[in-house]
Protein backbone atom coordinates (compact mmCIF):
# COMPACT_ATOMS: atom_id res chain seq x y z
CA UNK A 1 0.00 0.00 0.00
CA UNK A 2 1.24 3.48 -0.89
CA UNK A 3 1.02 6.43 1.50
CA UNK A 4 1.85 10.10 0.96
CA UNK A 5 2.60 12.51 3.81
CA UNK A 6 3.57 16.15 3.35
CA UNK A 7 6.62 17.62 5.05
CA UNK A 8 9.16 20.32 4.29
CA UNK A 9 12.88 20.85 3.72
CA UNK A 10 14.74 24.00 4.74
CA UNK A 11 16.70 25.72 1.99
CA UNK A 12 18.46 28.68 3.58
CA UNK A 13 15.72 30.62 5.38
CA UNK A 14 13.04 29.32 3.05
CA UNK A 15 11.18 26.01 3.19
CA UNK A 16 10.34 23.74 0.26
CA UNK A 17 7.44 21.24 0.41
CA UNK A 18 8.53 17.60 0.50
CA UNK A 19 6.32 14.59 -0.17
CA UNK A 20 7.16 11.52 1.92
CA UNK A 21 6.08 8.51 -0.13
CA UNK A 22 5.94 5.18 1.71
CA UNK A 23 5.27 1.90 -0.09
CA UNK A 24 5.00 -1.43 1.75
CA UNK A 25 5.02 -4.67 -0.23
CA UNK A 26 5.95 -8.32 0.09
CA UNK A 27 9.53 -9.01 1.03
CA UNK A 28 11.98 -7.83 3.66
CA UNK A 29 13.98 -4.61 3.82
CA UNK A 30 13.96 -0.92 4.68
CA UNK A 31 15.04 1.42 1.90
CA UNK A 32 15.13 5.22 2.31
CA UNK A 33 15.92 7.30 -0.80
CA UNK A 34 15.70 10.95 -1.84
CA UNK A 35 19.08 12.35 -0.63
CA UNK A 36 18.54 11.95 3.13
CA UNK A 37 21.40 12.77 5.51
CA UNK A 38 22.61 10.49 8.31
CA UNK A 39 20.11 11.88 10.84
CA UNK A 40 17.24 10.85 8.55
CA UNK A 41 18.79 7.46 7.78
CA UNK A 42 18.93 6.75 11.51
CA UNK A 43 15.25 7.63 11.92
CA UNK A 44 14.11 4.01 11.60
CA UNK A 45 15.63 3.22 15.00
CA UNK A 46 13.85 6.13 16.69
CA UNK A 47 10.59 5.34 14.89
CA UNK A 48 10.74 1.64 15.80
CA UNK A 49 11.30 2.41 19.48
CA UNK A 50 8.61 5.13 19.57
CA UNK A 51 6.01 2.89 17.91
CA UNK A 52 6.79 0.02 20.23
CA UNK A 53 6.25 2.20 23.30
CA UNK A 54 2.75 3.20 22.17
CA UNK A 55 1.58 -0.22 20.99
CA UNK A 56 2.37 -0.05 17.26
CA UNK A 57 5.14 -1.58 15.17
CA UNK A 58 7.07 -1.36 11.93
CA UNK A 59 5.80 -4.24 9.76
CA UNK A 60 8.30 -6.93 8.83
CA UNK A 61 7.91 -6.34 5.10
CA UNK A 62 9.69 -4.52 2.30
CA UNK A 63 9.42 -0.78 3.02
CA UNK A 64 10.49 1.76 0.40
CA UNK A 65 10.44 5.44 1.37
CA UNK A 66 11.07 8.26 -1.09
CA UNK A 67 11.56 11.92 -0.13
CA UNK A 68 10.41 13.89 -3.16
CA UNK A 69 11.77 15.91 -4.87
CA UNK A 70 14.54 13.32 -4.84
CA UNK A 71 17.25 15.71 -6.07
CA UNK A 72 16.92 18.05 -3.07
CA UNK A 73 19.11 17.38 -0.04
CA UNK A 74 17.13 16.61 3.15
CA UNK A 75 18.66 17.19 6.57
CA UNK A 76 17.73 16.80 10.24
CA UNK A 77 15.64 14.59 12.50
CA UNK A 78 12.42 16.55 11.96
CA UNK A 79 11.26 13.95 9.42
CA UNK A 80 10.73 11.33 12.17
CA UNK A 81 7.06 12.19 12.69
CA UNK A 82 5.92 12.20 9.03
CA UNK A 83 7.92 9.03 8.35
CA UNK A 84 6.26 7.26 11.28
CA UNK A 85 2.78 8.33 10.14
CA UNK A 86 3.54 7.28 6.58
CA UNK A 87 4.58 3.81 7.74
CA UNK A 88 1.44 3.49 9.86
CA UNK A 89 -0.83 4.55 7.01
CA UNK A 90 0.90 2.38 4.41
CA UNK A 91 0.68 -0.66 6.72
CA UNK A 92 -3.01 -0.07 7.45
CA UNK A 93 -2.45 0.77 11.14
CA UNK A 94 -3.73 4.32 10.60
CA UNK A 95 -6.63 5.40 8.40
CA UNK A 96 -7.45 9.12 8.12
CA UNK A 97 -8.79 11.51 5.52
CA UNK A 98 -7.05 14.42 7.26
CA UNK A 99 -3.46 13.37 6.52
CA UNK A 100 -3.32 14.92 3.00
CA UNK A 101 -4.56 18.25 4.39
CA UNK A 102 -1.69 18.87 6.84
CA UNK A 103 2.05 19.40 6.66
CA UNK A 104 3.66 17.37 9.45
CA UNK A 105 7.12 17.74 11.00
CA UNK A 106 8.65 16.68 14.31
CA UNK A 107 11.54 14.82 15.92
CA UNK A 108 10.76 11.68 17.93
CA UNK A 109 12.24 10.58 21.23
CA UNK A 110 12.62 6.86 21.86
CA UNK A 111 9.51 6.92 24.09
CA UNK A 112 7.36 8.61 21.42
CA UNK A 113 7.48 12.17 22.75
CA UNK A 114 8.07 15.02 20.30
CA UNK A 115 11.15 17.24 20.38
CA UNK A 116 11.15 20.83 19.04
CA UNK A 117 12.46 21.48 15.55
CA UNK A 118 14.13 24.39 13.77
CA UNK A 119 12.48 26.49 11.10
CA UNK A 120 8.86 26.24 12.24
CA UNK A 121 8.01 29.66 10.78
CA UNK A 122 9.27 29.09 7.21
CA UNK A 123 7.76 25.59 7.28
CA UNK A 124 4.38 27.07 8.21
CA UNK A 125 4.70 29.64 5.41
CA UNK A 126 5.47 26.81 2.96
CA UNK A 127 2.37 24.93 4.13
CA UNK A 128 0.15 27.94 3.48
CA UNK A 129 1.77 28.59 0.10
CA UNK A 130 1.18 24.94 -0.86
CA UNK A 131 -2.54 25.38 -0.17
CA UNK A 132 -2.68 22.97 2.75
CA UNK A 133 -5.25 23.37 5.49
CA UNK A 134 -2.79 23.33 8.37
CA UNK A 135 0.38 22.10 9.99
CA UNK A 136 1.13 19.70 12.87
CA UNK A 137 4.25 20.38 14.92
CA UNK A 138 5.69 19.75 18.38
CA UNK A 139 3.74 21.89 20.81
CA UNK A 140 6.75 24.06 21.69
CA UNK A 141 6.96 25.21 18.04
CA UNK A 142 3.31 26.21 17.66
CA UNK A 143 3.62 29.79 19.04
CA UNK A 144 6.22 30.50 16.36
CA UNK A 145 4.18 28.92 13.58
CA UNK A 146 1.13 30.83 14.84
CA UNK A 147 2.59 33.96 13.25
CA UNK A 148 1.23 32.71 9.91
CA UNK A 149 -2.34 33.76 9.30
CA UNK A 150 -5.02 31.64 7.61
CA UNK A 151 -3.34 28.39 8.66
CA UNK A 152 -4.58 25.75 11.11
CA UNK A 153 -1.63 25.23 13.47
CA UNK A 154 -1.84 22.21 15.78
CA UNK A 155 0.70 21.20 18.40
CA UNK A 156 1.22 17.81 20.03
CA UNK A 157 3.41 16.47 22.80
CA UNK A 158 3.73 12.92 21.52
CA UNK A 159 3.32 10.64 18.52
CA UNK A 160 0.31 9.03 20.17
CA UNK A 161 -1.50 12.39 20.35
CA UNK A 162 -0.87 12.97 16.65
CA UNK A 163 -2.23 9.52 15.77
CA UNK A 164 -5.34 10.09 17.87
CA UNK A 165 -5.84 13.53 16.30
CA UNK A 166 -5.85 12.13 12.77
CA UNK A 167 -8.14 9.31 13.88
CA UNK A 168 -10.57 11.88 15.27
CA UNK A 169 -10.41 10.62 18.86
CA UNK A 170 -8.43 13.60 20.22
CA UNK A 171 -8.76 17.32 19.55
CA UNK A 172 -5.48 19.22 19.50
CA UNK A 173 -6.11 22.83 20.49
CA UNK A 174 -5.42 25.15 17.53
CA UNK A 175 -2.77 27.81 18.00
CA UNK A 176 -4.24 31.29 17.76
CA UNK A 177 -2.66 33.87 15.48
CA UNK A 178 0.19 35.65 17.26
CA UNK A 179 1.17 37.98 14.45
CA UNK A 180 0.59 41.14 16.47
CA UNK A 181 2.53 39.99 19.51
CA UNK A 182 5.96 41.41 20.25
CA UNK A 183 8.68 38.78 20.23
CA UNK A 184 11.54 41.16 20.87
CA UNK A 185 10.44 42.69 24.15
CA UNK A 186 9.42 46.27 24.69
CA UNK A 187 11.44 49.28 23.60
CA UNK A 188 12.19 50.00 27.24
CA UNK A 189 14.28 46.82 27.36
CA UNK A 190 16.84 48.31 24.94
CA UNK A 191 19.68 50.18 26.70
CA UNK A 192 19.47 53.93 26.12
CA UNK A 193 21.94 55.49 23.70
CA UNK A 194 22.18 58.51 26.03
CA UNK A 195 23.95 56.32 28.61
CA UNK A 196 27.17 56.68 26.61
CA UNK A 197 29.32 59.53 27.92
CA UNK A 198 31.79 61.10 25.56
CA UNK A 199 32.68 59.18 22.41
CA UNK A 200 31.05 61.93 20.35
CA UNK A 201 32.81 60.96 17.12
CA UNK A 202 31.81 57.32 17.40
CA UNK A 203 28.23 58.20 18.34
CA UNK A 204 28.01 60.49 15.33
CA UNK A 205 29.25 57.66 13.07
CA UNK A 206 26.68 55.29 14.54
CA UNK A 207 23.87 57.78 14.00
CA UNK A 208 24.90 58.17 10.36
CA UNK A 209 25.10 54.39 9.91
CA UNK A 210 21.70 53.90 11.56
CA UNK A 211 19.99 56.51 9.42
CA UNK A 212 21.64 55.40 6.17
CA UNK A 213 21.65 51.64 6.70
CA UNK A 214 25.45 51.38 6.55
CA UNK A 215 27.73 48.75 8.09
CA UNK A 216 29.94 49.37 11.11
CA UNK A 217 33.07 47.79 12.52
CA UNK A 218 34.24 48.78 15.99
CA UNK A 219 37.94 48.30 16.77
CA UNK A 220 39.57 49.17 20.05
CA UNK A 221 41.12 47.89 23.27
CA UNK A 222 39.01 46.08 25.90
CA UNK A 223 36.89 48.46 27.95
CA UNK A 224 36.79 51.25 25.38
CA UNK A 225 33.00 50.92 24.98
CA UNK A 226 32.57 48.87 21.79
CA UNK A 227 29.98 46.47 23.21
CA UNK A 228 28.21 49.23 25.11
CA UNK A 229 27.77 51.22 21.91
CA UNK A 230 26.77 48.20 19.81
CA UNK A 231 24.21 47.10 22.40
CA UNK A 232 22.50 50.48 22.17
CA UNK A 233 22.48 50.75 18.38
CA UNK A 234 19.07 48.97 17.95
CA UNK A 235 17.51 51.74 20.08
CA UNK A 236 18.24 54.42 17.47
CA UNK A 237 17.43 52.29 14.43
CA UNK A 238 14.06 52.85 12.73
CA UNK A 239 11.30 50.29 13.52
CA UNK A 240 11.21 47.20 11.32
CA UNK A 241 8.41 46.90 8.80
CA UNK A 242 6.48 43.65 8.45
CA UNK A 243 8.78 42.26 5.74
CA UNK A 244 11.91 42.96 7.79
CA UNK A 245 10.34 41.51 10.94
CA UNK A 246 9.30 38.37 9.07
CA UNK A 247 12.74 37.86 7.54
CA UNK A 248 14.48 38.44 10.88
CA UNK A 249 12.19 35.96 12.63
CA UNK A 250 12.79 33.38 9.89
CA UNK A 251 16.55 33.69 10.30
CA UNK A 252 16.30 33.16 14.06
CA UNK A 253 13.81 30.34 13.52
CA UNK A 254 16.13 28.40 11.21
CA UNK A 255 19.03 29.01 13.60
CA UNK A 256 16.91 27.80 16.52
CA UNK A 257 16.98 31.16 18.27
CA UNK A 258 13.28 32.00 18.76
CA UNK A 259 11.84 31.39 22.21
CA UNK A 260 8.74 33.60 22.34
CA UNK A 261 5.64 33.87 20.15
CA UNK A 262 5.06 36.40 17.43
CA UNK A 263 7.25 38.36 15.07
CA UNK A 264 10.48 39.92 16.27
CA UNK A 265 9.44 43.57 16.21
CA UNK A 266 12.69 44.97 17.63
CA UNK A 267 16.02 44.72 15.89
CA UNK A 268 18.10 42.02 17.59
CA UNK A 269 21.51 42.46 19.19
CA UNK A 270 24.19 39.80 19.32
CA UNK A 271 27.71 40.15 20.65
CA UNK A 272 29.74 41.50 17.73
CA UNK A 273 33.14 40.21 18.86
CA UNK A 274 35.25 38.37 16.32
CA UNK A 275 37.72 37.45 19.06
CA UNK A 276 38.15 37.79 22.80
CA UNK A 277 40.85 39.41 24.89
CA UNK A 278 42.48 37.71 27.87
CA UNK A 279 41.56 39.05 31.27
CA UNK A 280 44.73 40.24 33.04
Amino acid sequence: MLSKIYGSALYGIEAVPVTIEVNIDKGVGYHLVGLPDNAIRESNYRIASALQHIGYRIPGKKIIINLAPADLRKEGASYDLPLALGILEASGQLVSDLLPEYMIMGELSLDGNLQPIKGALPIALAARKAGLKGIVLPISNTPEAGVVQDLDVRGAESLLQVIEFFRGTLELAPQKDTDRQDNGGSAKAIPDFSDVRGQETVKRCMEIAASGGHNLILIGPPGSGKTMLARRLPGILPPMNVEEALETTKIHSVAGGTHRPGLMRLRPFRSPHHSISDVL
